[in-house]
């Protein structure tokens, strides 16, 4: 009597996706280490895969290890990866020997960051898997932000460790998100393909409208970004998922 694959017979073509976001996050916190735009990229490439496991589950099924294989892969790739990017950055510039209090900041802040990732992932999963709100900023929206600043030349050291600072508990505020229309999504895809693909300025520019368009999306969002979770829309008119996680 033969066995299926105890592992790979239970994934889809989105869970084999989702995999492969988890890698990048793993290959953005080694990249950090040399090279923190090259991280950047990685992080973003993450979120595009993010985003398309979502897409795919939709058109071919998901499975029921869809979603612990999204959250899990999420916190590589938009809890530690970034938080490596900023703790490398932050610690470069300040030593131990030259300012033990900053240098501890740029070791305690990424941690807390981490943490409240964990934290929002896990309460997702519980309470809003499958709604078209989710409550505090996305781990993959706070990860843009890191990441697109970083690209558009913001990526000092004190910018940086103050983002991850003040994302960390916007996290786990319980301020409500909507899911993002597909029109605008796909927008947002656009624009983050043209800052990991382009190179020098035009991949700079690009990188900026992301990071505007991130930061509009955080602050206006919960007052303004409505019409679509409202009413009597139906799965495809909103990007649901752990891409809104």
């Amino acid at each position: 009597m033969s066995q299926r694959p105890r592992f790979l017979s239970r994934l889809g073509v989105a869970d084999v996706v989702t995999a492969g976001n988890a890698a990048l996050g793993t290959l953005a916190a080694l990249a950090a280490t040399y090279d923190p735009e090259v991280a950047a990229r990685l992080i973003l490439l993450a979120a595009v895969a993010d985003g398309l496991d979502g897409v795919l589950a939709r058109k071919y099924g998901g499975t029921p290890v869809g979603p612990h294989l999204d959250s899990l892969a999420d916190v590589a790739s938009f809890g530690v990866a970034p938080a490596v990017l900023v703790a490398v950055v932050a610690t470069g510039q300040w030593t131990w020997s030259a300012s033990p209090a900053l240098f501890a900041a740029s070791a305690l802040v990424p941690a807390l960051y981490v943490a409240m990732a964990v934290v929002r992932l896990g309460v997702y999963n519980v309470e809003d898997e499958g709604e078209k709100t989710t409550h505090g900023v996305q781990t993959t929206l706070a990860a843009t932000v890191v990441a697109a600043g970083t690209l558009a030349g913001m990526g000092s050291p004190t910018l940086l460790l103050g983002l991850a600072a003040i994302l960390a508990p916007l996290m786990v505020t319980p301020v409500q998100y909507p899911d993002l229309h597909w029109r605008d999504a796909l927008v947002m895809g656009v624009v983050q393909a043209g800052a990991i693909l382009l190179p020098d300025r035009p991949g700079e520019v690009f990188a900026f409208a992301l990071l505007f368009l991130a930061l509009g999306y955080m602050t206006l969002g919960p007052r303004y970004y409505w019409r679509d979770v409202s009413g009597d829309g139906g799965a495809e008119d909103v990007v649901d998922g752990e891409a809104g996680a």
